[in-house]
C-alpha cells in the first residue's frame, strides 16, 4: 500500500465499498489524476502486469470479492510470468448524472494463461476506468493528464470458463459478452450505441 493509504480492514465495521462507475470516475480517478487529495485515501497503486489476479489478496482494496486500484496505462500487458490480460470487445462510455456529459469510459479486459495470442481464457475479469480527455480541466484552466491513471476493477466470474464462449451457426466463435448482446431486449439495446462498441 501506498503512504498514507487506508487499509480496507480499517474502515467502520459494516461499510462496503460499492461505488458507482461515475463515483470511480468523478471522486477517485480525477482526483487522482490532476494530484488532488483523495478522501477516503483507500485504493492503492498497483503495477497489474507484475501481478497474477489471485495474487491481488492482501495488495489490493478488497470489497464485495471485488479487487480495486490503481493502475499506469500500458500498451504492454504482458506479465513477466505467462499470462496476459487481453481486452475485449466492449466499451461502455460513463456519463455524468448531473451535466449528462461523457466523463469517462469502462474497458474490459480478460485474463488469459499463456503466451499471446494463443493464451487460454481463464474466469478473470477487469473492468479498466479512462478519464475522458476532452472533459477534466484544473481550476487553473489547465488540462488535466487523462492518460496517465487508470483504476481497475478485477473480480473472479465463477461460472465455468468454457461456459463464456460458443460457436454459432458458421461456425465462428462468439464470445460471452456477444451473447449478452444478444439476450438484450430493445430497450436495453437503446441504452448501447454502436458506436461505442470496438469489432
Amino acid at each position: 500500500m501506498e503512504d498514507g493509504c487506508l487499509m480496507v480492514n480499517q474502515l467502520p465495521l459494516g461499510f462496503r465499498f460499492c461505488p458507482t462507475d461515475e463515483e470511480l470516475v468523478l471522486h477517485f480517478l480525477y482526483p487522482k489524476s490532476s494530484l488532488l487529495p483523495c478522501y477516503p485515501n483507500i485504493i492503492p497503486e498497483l503495477d497489474i502486469y507484475l501481478l497474477h489476479p489471485w495474487e491481488l489478496d492482501g495488495k489490493a482494496l478488497l470489497s464485495e470479492k471485488r479487487y480495486f486500484f490503481f493502475g499506469q496505462t500500458m500498451e504492454n500487458r504482458v506479465l513477466l510470468e505467462k499470462g496476459y490480460w487481453k481486452q475485449l470487445d466492449f466499451e461502455q462510455p460513463i456519463f455524468s448524472s448531473g451535466s449528462g456529459k461523457k466523463i469517462g469510459v469502462k474497458k474490459l479486459h480478460g485474463f488469459f494463461m499463456g503466451e499471446a495470442p494463443f493464451g487460454m481464457k481463464t474466469n478473470w475479469l477487469m473492468q479498466e476506468y479512462h478519464l475522458s480527455s476532452h472533459y477534466y480541466k484544473t481550476k487553473e484552466n489547465k488540462k488535466v493528464d487523462c492518460s496517465k491513471w487508470v483504476v481497475c476493477k478485477v473480480e473472479e466470474n465463477k461460472g465455468n470458463a468454457q461456459s463464456f464462449s460458443y460457436s454459432d451457426e458458421d461456425g465462428s466463435e462468439m464470445s460471452y459478452l456477444d451473447e449478452m448482446f444478444l439476450s438484450l431486449d430493445d430497450d436495453d439495446l437503446d441504452d448501447i450505441s454502436s458506436s461505442q462498441l470496438i469489432f
